[in-house]
Parts: structure tokens; C-alpha cells; sequence
């Protein structure tokens, strides 16, 4: 069985080396929509795949995108330098932010992310199918675990500016989860 969960972000970005040129020169943004794939091989006690607030690190990685500049590892230096100046919310990401970079990092970390859910109610194995990014109303990029090949890049060169971190709840979940430490579940 496969369940879905969906998550929404406003972000801006340049993808730097694409044919547009309206696209690879000039910052714009967009009102994305990420869709969570996962399947289970049986019901927990509530008879769910999982629990959706189990998911709350998703939520808090996909909210860290939210009003944020995405900014390119490998942009220009000077480039770099001057979003740093003048922008509080940065998340910098090793690919470009196109749809399917965001849909590559974000299947890499969200993976990470559900091996590290502490199970508690009986639940079977959970597995991360796909994420897809959708950037337009008519275009998105879908990344399944096999394309994490199309890409070299691990969970340290994905970085946060202060003002992210500031906006998380748990302020040391970004540095466990880079760590590979399970999450316990603070629910009610």
C-alpha cells in the first residue's frame, strides 16, 4: 500500500546552465507542492502505513525552503556572497534548485528522515517510494530511490542560515538527523 502526504513552499531561486535564459539569469520564484511516497508491508494499531504527524521532520525540512532563497553550491562566488548580504533565509543546496534537484535532495534527506522515525504503535516496514516536485501547475519532476545515481552529494553539503534554524522547533534535529540518530516521537 502507498500513502501520500503533501507539503507546499514559497520559494526563490536561479537555475544556473538551463536553456532559458529567463530562468538562468534572473531570480523568480515559485509556489511548489512536494509529494511524499511511502509504502508499508502492513497496518500499524490504528490500522495506518504510518502516522502522519510521525512525518513532522518532513514537514520542518520542506518548511526550511519556505520564503527562502535557494542558492546553488556551485554559483558564482560574488553571486553567493551578495545573496548571503542580503538575505536571511538561505538553504544551499549541492544541485541546482530545479525541480529535480529539490526532487533529488529532498527523497535523499526525507529517506534519511523516515529510517529514523522511532516506530511505536506496530508499524511494518516503512519505505520511502518517491518524491515528486511540482514547480508550475503543469510540470513537475518525480525522483525515485534508483536516480539518487544521476547525483554524488551527502547530507553536509546541504546548509541553513541561522534565521532557518531559528524558525525550527527542535533545534537540534537538523545536526541528529546528520548525525543518523533516531527521533523520538514527542507526541501529546
Amino acid at each position: 500500500m502507498i500513502i501520500r502526504k503533501k507539503y507546499k513552499f514559497e520559494g526563490a531561486h536561479i537555475v544556473r546552465n538551463c536553456s532559458s535564459y529567463m530562468c538562468r539569469e534572473n531570480i523568480h520564484g515559485h509556489s511548489y507542492e512536494v509529494e511524499v511516497f511511502i509504502s508499508g508491508d502492513k497496518l500499524d494499531k490504528g490500522h495506518m502505513i504510518i502516522d502522519f504527524i510521525l512525518l513532522d521532520k518532513i514537514k520542518d525540512f520542506i518548511d526550511s525552503f519556505d520564503h527562502s532563497f535557494s542558492l546553488w553550491a556551485d554559483d558564482d562566488k560574488a553571486f553567493k556572497e551578495s545573496v548571503y548580504q542580503f538575505n536571511k533565509r538561505v538553504a544551499e543546496i549541492p544541485l541546482s534548485p530545479s525541480a529535480e534537484g529539490y526532487a533529488l535532495i529532498f527523497l535523499y534527506v526525507c529517506d534519511i528522515i523516515i529510517q529514523n522515525i522511532e516506530k511505536a504503535n506496530s508499524e511494518g516496514n516503512i519505505v520511502l517510494q518517491s518524491v515528486r516536485v511540482h514547480e508550475t501547475k503543469t510540470g513537475y519532476a518525480e525522483a525515485f530511490r534508483d536516480d539518487l545515481k544521476l547525483c554524488d552529494f551527502n547530507i553536509n553539503s546541504i546548509l541553513f542560515t541561522d534565521r532557518i534554524k531559528d524558525d525550527w522547533k527542535d533545534k537540534n534535529w537538523w545536526e541528529d538527523l546528520k548525525n543518523h540518530k533516531q527521533f523520538k516521537n514527542n507526541l501529546l
